[in-house]
């Protein structure tokens, strides 16, 4: 048995799906069905339950156990190929990260491109999710590690902060506010606004400061990601409350416009997580390190 074959059992759990599994270790479909029945032949057990006509792939007991206990040795491999290259002063390999699509979007690739730039051997693999996926990523070890808005201290995680963003107010070119340099959250009540989802950080976040002001906006839409709160705005939905950073092109483009909140507790806390329990790649400790400005 070799170390790929765990590798592709892992992937195809973690990607759900035969192809992109295939994909993403350059080999075939059923390259992959054969490494999988060869894993249970050799453990004479069942690793996932197969069900005529449908496609999603679930693990059974003994799967969970051998997907568990494969990302272990997949971890301590990596780690093994870290400390070799640490030997020669050489960065590489390749960090899963698993990020909020806001933070994704408009702050990674700037920190990507310098990080590769530096160490040309290692790769960042990036892939958006919502806040609460990214902390299961995490602690299963589908990511090593994570990117998300308003992080909360929980058990089995650790939090580097990244630096935090400005929430900036937006609207139409048209809106009564494109005229103003700032405003007060007391500009707010009664309000047109377009929100992000209930159960999303940044949501809570702006809620709790309305409701410290006892201020009431006129909910009009709520959607689960920026870009369609952007799109929202623009077409004269109403206003709303985003970082400053998700909104720069549009304010080049003259689409939008920002005006400044006055009061300084308009700020996104940004963090990077991960696992307590397991040691970092070097290439991830030098992410974070970047990220987190040390």
């Amino acid at each position: 048995m070799h170390i790929e074959t765990l590798k592709v059992f892992c992937d195809l759990v973690d990607l759900q799906s035969f192809s992109l599994a295939a994909e993403r270790n350059f080999i075939t479909q059923s390259a992959v069905s054969q490494q999988i029945r060869a894993l249970e032949d050799k453990f004479k057990r069942r690793l996932l339950e197969r069900v005529r006509g449908r496609r999603d792939v679930k693990l059974t007991p003994a799967g969970d156990v051998f997907y568990r206990e494969s990302k272990t040795v997949l971890a301590a491999y990596d780690h093994l190929n870290e400390s070799l290259r640490g030997l020669v002063g050489k960065i590489g390999g390749t960090v899963k990260v698993s990020c909020v699509y806001s933070v994704g979007l408009h702050e990674m690739p700037r920190y990507v491109g310098e990080f590769m730039a530096k160490f040309p051997s290692a790769r960042i693999d990036l892939e958006y999710s919502r806040t609460t996926k990214v902390a299961r990523d995490v602690l299963s070890g589908a990511a090593e590690l994570g990117i998300l808005a308003f992080p909360e201290a929980r058990r089995g995680l650790t939090i580097a902060q990244m630096p935090p963003d400005r929430m900036v107010l937006i609207c139409p070119n048209d809106h009564k506010f494109a005229s103003k340099l700032k405003a007060k959250i007391k500009d707010l009540d009664k309000q047109d606004f377009v929100h992000f989802e209930r159960d999303t950080p940044t949501r809570k976040a702006i809620d709790k400061l309305l409701k410290a002001k006892e201020v009431e906006v006129v909910k009009v839409a709520e959607f689960d990601n920026i870009e369609t709160i952007k799109r929202a705005v623009e077409v004269g939905f109403g206003i709303s409350i985003i970082p400053r950073t998700a909104v720069a092109d549009e304010v080049r483009a003259g689409r939008l416009v920002v005006v400044e909140l006055a009061e300084k507790e308009w700020v996104r806390p940004v963090g990077v997580i991960y696992r307590s329990d397991r040691t970092i790649s070097l290439a991830a400790k030098k992410f974070v390190q970047m990220l987190s400005g040390e």
